[in-house]
């Protein structure tokens, strides 16, 4: 969603150094592995920043007409998020894309272990009553791809810099959302 959907605007290095996180590391797994108060404490902290961030989300160029696009095609959206459900629910609002989603089809780390763990993506397959090999995972960052990968889905690599840098966890890669329309026609 954030970078995918979302013209991207988290500064991970900022949020790591606010929570007390060192650099490049994973934060969510950074608070996993914290003493169960200073964990509750960051946590809190860190849904402060991500809502104060989710309020202020702008689509991508082209995101609500290639949603529009695929919906009208028959395809099932989902938004598996490394972000809880109602931050993204808010990221979803402000950006203009709420419309274009279920609320049981937004599914954030509250509800499955964050990506890149396969869960997620699993977990709406199953929902959807649908199989893997019908699914397609569509994101900016490589725990998008490779939650996608390893949960046995098509993967998309979006990346408007055309760097595409986990080529190993992509089926396709785009460099503009509106380039995803033309692999279903």
């Amino acid at each position: 969603m954030d970078g995918t959907l979302t013209i991207p605007v988290h500064d991970f290095e900022d949020i790591r150094q606010q929570l007390g996180i060192d650099n490049g590391m994973p934060i969510l797994e950074a608070i996993q592995k914290m003493p169960e108060s200073q964990a509750a404490a960051t946590k809190k902290r860190l849904n402060e920043i991500e809502m104060e961030i989710a309020s202020l989300s702008q689509p991508q160029p082209g995101a609500a007409a290639l949603l529009d696009s695929m919906r009208s095609r028959g395809f099932t959206l989902g938004i598996l998020t490394r972000n809880d459900e109602e931050i993204a629910e808010v990221t979803l609002a402000a950006s203009g894309l709420i419309e274009f989603f279920e609320p049981d089809a937004i599914v954030g780390r509250e509800t499955c272990a964050p990506k890149p763990l396969p869960d997620g993506v699993l977990h709406l397959v199953k929902q959807w009553r649908s199989e893997p090999s019908e699914t397609v995972m569509v994101g900016d960052y490589r725990y998008d791809v490779e939650a996608g990968k390893r949960a046995g889905v098509h993967t998309i690599h979006f990346d408007s810099s055309g760097r595409f840098s986990w080529p190993q966890f992509t089926d396709h890669q785009v460099e503009r959302l509106a380039d995803i329309s033309t692999l279903f026609s």
